[in-house]
């Protein structure tokens, strides 16, 4: 099934069985759970690296520090794609 309209989704499921609806939502509930999961997994991955980048004690970037850096970043990509060229 590839569609993006609600409607016709709902259409289907009232053609559908009460087992099969119950199937339905159990895996609806999955999938929330399992992006539940992902997010709460990524937060405490987040939370991880701010505690270690904080235990650093690095003074934060300038603005101008931040675009010099961006700048270089841009530069060097811009002499890789041009040392790949004949």
């Amino acid at each position: 099934m590839n569609t993006r309209d609600p409607q016709t989704l709902i259409e289907k499921l009232k053609e559908l069985p009460p087992e099969r609806i119950a199937e339905v939502e159990d895996f609806v509930d999955f999938l929330r759970a399992r992006d539940e999961d992902a997010r709460d997994a990524a937060a405490a991955r987040l939370g991880d690296a701010m505690a270690r980048l904080a235990a650093l004690q690095i003074p934060p970037m300038s603005e101008e520090e931040v675009q010099a850096e961006i700048g270089a970043a841009r530069r060097e990509r811009r002499e890789r794609r041009g040392a790949g060229r004949p």
